[in-house]
């Protein structure tokens, strides 16, 4: 248990039925007038859904134990997504379900973070930016320039992003895993 005045973001709040709803953002308001009370944006961790939750200050809210561990992706087993507990040494095989987005950009050896709350995993989260390298991509015209327009790149994993005309085949870029933008050029 935990007051609303220790909310913080991240933090895992078991609500109504047992639903787990990780706090995204919050504020405390005391207005002039009435009591004060906290506004939060709350997101339902198996959905993804996103709500607004007003609570009054003070009150007892219920926190869930999530087990946040960093595992490196061994290989794919179907529809499996296997993984490695990096301490331990313990494979974890996640339905490709629970991983969502995040397999677009998961190649063998990267590192992931898996929550994971009573043995149940709850998502695969990974850095904000990752590096792949392009596998398919049309050769780029005379007189490209580095700014304008874009083109489609198929990347290692088989994902397809937009990427600058100038990017040739078999180079390696900088992605954003949150939005799939280019984000530019690795250098080696």
């Amino acid at each position: 248990m935990a007051s609303t005045n220790d909310l913080k973001n991240g933090l895992v709040l078991k609500l109504e039925g047992g639903q787990l709803w990780s706090v995204v953002e919050f504020q405390h308001v005391k207005p002039g007038k009435g009591p004060a009370f906290v506004r939060t944006k709350l997101k339902n961790v198996l959905s993804g859904k996103t709500v607004d939750k007003t609570f009054n200050a003070g009150v007892k809210v219920e926190t869930a134990t999530v087990d946040k561990r960093d595992m490196q992706f061994s290989y794919m087993d179907g529809e499996y997504f296997v993984f490695m507990d990096m301490q331990t040494y313990d494979q974890l095989m996640i339905d490709r379900k629970v991983v969502g987005e995040a397999a677009h950009f998961l190649v063998e050896g990267f590192e992931a973070t898996v929550a994971q709350h009573e043995g149940e995993v709850l998502f695969v989260e990974l850095p904000a930016a990752v590096e792949l390298t392009v596998q398919e991509t049309e050769p780029g015209v005379q007189g490209d320039r580095s700014t304008g327009g874009t083109k489609p790149a198929t990347l290692e994993t088989g994902h397809q992003i937009q990427v600058p005309l100038f990017i040739t085949t078999g180079e390696k870029i900088k992605v954003d895993t949150r939005t799939s933008d280019y984000l530019g050029r690795v250098n080696s």
